[in-house]
């Protein structure tokens, strides 16, 4: 399942890596944070884990290569999105400095509140690519908008009935039980009972094949 839980408490800054370039001076405090954020990147977006953040930078988690120098725009929720640029990367996490200092503190509480109200949901990835439902032992052409580790957008003419057991079928040959969570006209979502693998959305570029 995706991690979507926060951590106040303050610990120790991430280990510095040589040549990382980062400052660590006493006084920029980290916080743990478990929680997946929506990483936008030249090209390319995915779904990685953030391990913790302070005002002025974050660590970040994937196994996708990552470049020293790269700009990263980092969706934490829909509504709070910081950008930085990569100083470090090894063993398949990496160190982001924020363009801007921002309060760590209000944010790490504003997430909270995002995430006890009502309607909140996983962060998803936009996609545009083909798959196939089978409904009934009949197997339908249908087109995916999103996609998170527990749910799907799509597109079909006619729709699908809202709390129809489906089993959604990907290009790559992945399958996954779902249920028809909503539908209106010709769009509609799925919750897939049976979640992808984070490491599946950690590029969409790679998991479009």
């Amino acid at each position: 399942m995706i991690a979507d839980s926060i951590q106040l408490s303050d610990s120790a800054p991430a280990p510095e890596l040589p040549g990382s370039g980062v400052d660590r001076r006493g006084g920029d405090r980290y916080r743990t944070v478990w929680r997946i954020a929506k990483v936008a990147r030249d090209g390319d977006a995915g779904l990685w884990r953030v391990c913790n953040m302070s005002n002025r930078g974050m660590m970040l988690a994937a196994d996708v290569p990552v470049a020293v120098g790269e700009r990263l725009e980092v969706a934490l929720s829909d509504r709070i999105t910081v950008r930085g640029r990569v100083v470090w990367a090894k063993d398949g996490r990496c160190g982001v400095a924020f363009d801007a200092e921002v309060d760590v503190a209000a944010i790490l509480r504003q997430l909270a509140a995002e995430q006890r109200a009502r309607g909140h949901r996983q962060p998803r990835l936009p996609v545009r690519m083909h798959a196939q439902a089978v409904v009934d032992h009949r197997t339908i052409d249908i087109e995916l908008t999103d996609l998170s580790q527990s749910g799907a957008g799509f597109v079909l003419e006619g729709g699908l009935e809202t709390g129809k057991e489906i089993e959604l079928v990907l290009a790559s040959g992945v399958r996954r039980k779902a249920i028809v969570r909503w539908s209106r006209g010709t769009r509609g979502g799925l919750w897939l009972t049976q979640p992808l693998d984070r490491a599946d959305l950690e590029s969409v570029r790679r998991f479009e094949g």
